[in-house]
């Protein structure tokens, strides 16, 4: 007798068999997913197709294919040629769509087709969760994280790419030129077909010139100096991985404190974070439902007037401000070594002595303030440690008083930044991690928008799911 645990016999007929609800549990994420998009008002929402037509054949329900995909993502398939051999083979697909089984190109164009309503959907469920009360920290932390796109970096110009492209070809011109001369000295027989072979190449780099000075007419028309042929809104950004690069988009968070959601979500085409952080936190504000909210962001977020702008929003951010003084990596005294005495309107250098006010100007739209005393500074035995100029000229914005208030308040807060890490950098991994190596499926900025905000709404479903459970949140949907 086998000591194994035996299957069942295929061929075996059953006289009463089991319904295709008997193999999704009650906890299942699909019954989440099913239940989730029955409560939607999809009408409301906006997706096309509601009111089917008259003539024609008839088409899916909005619905059906809405499960689909939230399906697909929380189970880590976001393609819709996979999408639709899981409809034929899965057996909780199965449950989910009534066993049916789109083909792929009815999938893809639901995405493509739907992209508002679909990041209205996951904007649904982030205010599901204020309804369940999940949101009672008024804290949230922001961050960004570059994403590739379906865009090769061959296929991406800027003018620095150009120009070593432009020099590469023309060394490699001058270099068969060289091989030709040396071949039109040997005896014709011996040299002619390696002759044809170099003026071929020649042939192919002048054409491959023509091609790169067309493009740079191109890449100088452009608004931000760059063009990208697969995805034309994927833009070369940085990464901090020993300066590397990618092809793709800036992926904005902003994620709460308590239970680790991300409330809201933004894709931008800029590699920079520093004009994210008022709009983000604005965005996670109004999800959250608070009336004012902690926000933490790292040094790549820092600007004067954004942190301006979250005070009038009533948003309290907590940013370190970068070190980029050149004094200070030069040994000599920062700005921040200067005190400043604002019933005295004056700066108070470390050698004691006071700077009063002397001018003010207006730079990039800023109202800077600037003081200085040279006769001071002459006769200061500090100068060699402050500034190698005839005087030390100190510079204030009229708002400065917005940034000194936050760095006080990093001061008094020296586990912000790790708690910052702890909050929102792990979402990020975990998204990536589902997506594996090519993290679009789709092109364009809205597109990608929408892909997102898939990943997302998959996201937070599972992370209600863990904190709840899968029945009390079907209930908590149905209620």
């Amino acid at each position: 007798m086998s000591r194994f645990v035996e299957g069942e016999d295929r061929r075996q007929a059953a006289l009463l068999p089991s319904c295709l609800d008997d193999y999704v549990s009650d906890d299942n994420p699909a019954r989440v997913v099913d239940v989730f998009v029955d409560e939607l008002d999809l009408q409301a929402l906006g997706f096309d197709g509601m009111a089917p037509a008259a003539t024609g054949r008839p088409a899916y329900h909005p619905r059906t294919l809405l499960k689909l995909y939230i399906y697909g993502y929380l189970n880590r398939v976001q393609s819709s040629r996979r999408l639709e051999r899981e409809a034929q083979r899965n057996i909780e697909l199965m449950w989910l769509t009534g066993k049916l089984a789109p083909d792929h190109k009815t999938i893809a164009n639901f995405r493509k087709d739907n992209g508002p309503p679909i990041q209205a959907a996951c904007s649904r469920f982030v205010l599901l969760c204020r309804e369940l009360g999940l949101f009672t920290h008024a804290v949230a932390a922001v961050d960004g994280s570059r994403f590739k796109a379906v865009n090769n970096s061959d296929r991406n110009f800027t003018p620095t790419k150009l120009k070593r492209r432009i020099e590469q070809v023309e060394a490699s011109i001058a270099g068969y030129l060289r091989d030709l001369d040396i071949a039109d000295m040997q005896e014709a027989d011996a040299a002619g077909e390696r002759v044809m072979r170099l003026k071929g190449k020649i042939e192919h780099l002048k054409t491959r010139m023509r091609a790169l000075r067309a493009m740079e007419a191109e890449v100088a028309a452009s608004p931000d100096g760059q063009v990208s042929l697969t995805d034309p809104d994927a833009r070369a950004m940085a990464t901090s991985a020993g300066g590397s690069g990618i092809i793709g988009y800036n992926v904005q968070s902003a994620v709460d404190a308590e239970y680790h959601l991300i409330v809201a979500h933004e894709v931008t085409m800029t590699g920079s974070d520093r004009q994210q952080l008022s709009v983000m936190s604005g965005k996670a504000k109004a999800a959250m439902g608070v009336e004012g909210l902690e926000v933490l962001a790292d040094r790549g977020y820092f600007s004067g007037e954004e942190v301006l702008a979250c005070e009038a929003i009533g948003v309290t951010p907590y940013v370190p401000k970068p070190q980029t003084s050149g004094a200070k990596a030069d040994g000599r005294f920062g700005k921040q070594d200067f005190v400043y005495l604002p019933k005295e309107d004056v700066y108070r250098c470390p050698g004691g002595q006071r700077l009063p006010h002397r001018m003010t100007t207006v730079e990039r739209g800023l109202v800077l303030h600037r003081y200085w005393d040279r006769a001071s500074c002459q006769a200061c035995r500090l100068k060699p440690q402050c500034t190698p100029s005839p005087m030390r000229r100190i510079t204030r914005w009229e708002h400065e008083d917005v940034v000194e208030a936050m760095r006080r308040r990093m001061d008094l807060a020296p586990h912000a930044m790790r708690t910052r890490r702890q909050i929102v950098e792990h979402p990020f991994g975990t998204i990536k991690s589902w997506m594996g190596s090519t993290h679009f499926q789709m092109r364009r900025l809205e597109n990608v928008r929408t892909e997102i905000s898939l990943h997302v709404l998959a996201y937070n479903l599972k992370r209600v799911m863990a904190i709840l459970g899968a029945k009390p949140l079907i209930t908590a949907m149905q209620t």
